[in-house]
């Protein structure tokens, strides 16, 4: 795997022949370009199966700043770091709001089917079914936002 500060190892063009760029250093790897196929066909084997790849060769190699190998993620990429989802805080949020630890979860459709379902069980209390859907909207928010929590922190490699 490359990384993203250098450009991607390939064979590029050095005048009549490819040379091998590794990720980090010109290799002393060379080949001869690719004869071009008669009739503007394709090589046998399928299109250029035995001629390698030949991409635009950057003019020097590249000068790009090198980040400390103990280092968690390259300053340049905050971007890739993903913040832990609390299994407890979501409890405690669908507790008083059913349905509101799995919003913070990022599954909106989930807690507000879960926050209506509540809302329309609150209606029919006055036929006695509204206390049965009450309470089962509210356990069912608590533990989805608990364990959707968990899914996310396993999804990012995060111990939770």
């Amino acid at each position: 795997m490359t990384t993203p500060t250098n450009p991607p190892a390939g064979w590029y063009p050095e005048g009549t022949q490819l040379r091998y760029w590794d990720g980090g250093v010109w290799t002393n790897h060379t080949r001869p370009m690719a004869p071009p196929a008669p009739n503007g066909q394709p090589h046998a084997g399928g299109s250029g199966a035995w001629a390698p790849q030949v991409q635009d060769r950057p003019a020097t190699p590249p000068e790009y700043p090198r980040y400390p190998a103990n280092s968690p993620t390259p300053a340049a990429y905050p971007h890739l770091a993903v913040a832990a989802k609390s299994p407890g805080l979501a409890l405690l949020a669908s507790f008083f709001i059913p349905g509101l630890g799995s919003m913070m979860n990022g599954e909106v459709g989930k807690g507000v089917l879960l926050l209506c379902g509540y809302i329309v069980s609150f209606f029919l209390i006055v036929v006695f079914i509204g206390f049965i859907g009450i309470l089962a909207f509210w356990i069912w928010g608590m533990v989805d936002a608990y364990q959707g929590a968990q899914r996310w922190n396993a999804r990012y490699g995060i111990l939770s």
